[in-house]
């Protein structure tokens, strides 16, 4: 029986696979089962954030291991204590909560706003505005809204509204109402097709909320952690929301996700009102202590934007490219005739992994890839469009 079979027999079908098993890996690129070498443009969607097995990081992680593995919540920790102090210093928030993922530290997020807003206005005062084509997770508070209860006296039922075009300042002010306690975004919608909010929206957004102590939630688990050229990718924005959520490439590939929380917004999740057994694991502080280090050194962010900018100039020239849209490293390439799961799958079989995002390819690379690597890439891509757009004409 084959892995894909084992898998395929054992694993819930969740997960739209593409049918190569991946078996090892070291710096940007991997390995499958066979032995073919794969450039990896996807980096396991944006979390293995320093590549394959990075030296520092692989070096904390395998102490931490031989130290201690895990550790309840209910006692402190030497590591997690210098991963939230380092993290904290580095965003300019008062604290933070760890959890175990993008979807977790949204609804950590997500409760915060309703305790904040329950605790200072009381009942009525409990609905959240998201955009349309916003993705905060498939847990059920970030889904539309499937959550009836939680542990605490709050519901959390319809918790949630959609405003029904992103950058639609109109439909944010009709939106905002009485019974609104949070407004929460992404600066750049990944999964829905890589799209930056215009800067006038995002303005409107922090000023309306602010006069109305309505809290503002940046989704930044894509976004975050210098994908984006930035540590944060409100810094582009010139804005800080009340709370931040970050995931994907803050441990390395390890699970791990934060919420961080400004001066207001600190103590609102008081003992026993949430938790995680997991959250804050030592080995995975280790390797978010490691990414931590790598990402703030001086020169890091730098070599991020210049490597950013080589990448979106080159794919602009290719044929059958229509444009490039994102920040950073966080890239959206809309296609003139084919289609983004076509162009996946072809590049796949000549050695590079790429993601989609609605109607995009999606380039999530490590942040440290190197300018032949995007050079190898790109050729891989410019041949597939090539290819691609010759079939098209025929």
């Amino acid at each position: 029986m084959t892995t894909q079979e084992q898998m395929n027999q054992s694993v819930m079908g969740t997960y739209g696979r593409f049918p190569v098993v991946i078996d090892h890996g070291a710096g940007e690129s991997c390995a499958d089962e066979t032995g073919k070498t794969y450039i990896d443009f996807g980096s396991g969607i944006g979390t293995t954030s320093l590549g394959y097995c990075n030296e520092a990081w692989t070096e904390a992680v395998c102490k931490q291991v031989r130290t201690m593995q895990h550790t309840s919540n209910l006692y402190y920790t030497k590591v997690q204590a210098d991963f939230a102090q380092k993290l904290c210093q580095t965003t300019g928030y008062e604290k933070v909560f760890f959890c175990n993922s993008g979807a977790e530290a949204n609804e950590c997020a997500i409760k915060l706003a309703r305790k904040y807003s329950f605790d200072k206005y009381g009942k009525g005062r409990h609905k959240i505005l998201t955009l349309v084509n916003s993705f905060h997770g498939r847990t059920c508070a970030p889904c539309p809204p499937l959550v009836r209860t939680c542990s605490t006296t709050i519901s959390f039922r319809s918790w949630r509204l959609r405003l029904r075009v992103a950058n639609d300042i109109a439909d944010l002010e009709a939106k905002l109402d009485d019974t609104v306690c949070a407004v929460m975004l992404e600066y750049i919608q990944g999964e829905g097709g890589v799209n930056a909010l215009e800067q006038a929206f995002v303005d409107a957004v922090f000023e309306k909320c602010a006069a109305r102590d309505i809290l503002v939630m940046a989704d930044e688990v894509q976004t975050g952690v210098g994908r984006t050229g930035t540590f944060l990718a409100g810094e582009q924005f010139g804005h800080k929301a009340d709370v931040t959520t970050l995931a994907k490439g803050i441990a390395g590939g390890l699970p791990m996700g934060a919420c961080l929380a400004n001066e207001k917004c600190a103590g609102v999740l008081d003992k026993g009102s949430h938790g995680s057994t997991f959250g804050g694991n030592p080995v995975c502080c280790a390797g978010g202590l490691a990414v931590l280090n790598t990402v703030t050194a001086p020169g890091f962010l730098d070599e991020v934007q210049r490597k950013a900018k080589l990448l979106r100039e080159k794919l602009a020239k290719l044929d059958g490219v229509a444009g490039v849209s994102g920040l950073g490293l966080m890239v959206g390439i809309a296609l003139k005739d084919k289609k983004a799961i076509d162009v996946a799958n072809a590049a796949l079989e000549q050695g590079l992994l790429v993601l989609t995002a609605k109607d995009k390819v999606r380039l999530l690379p490590p942040l440290t890839i190197t300018d032949e690597e995007i050079e190898k890439g790109v050729a891989i891509l410019a041949d597939v469009c090539r290819n691609n757009m010759e079939e098209t004409r025929l």
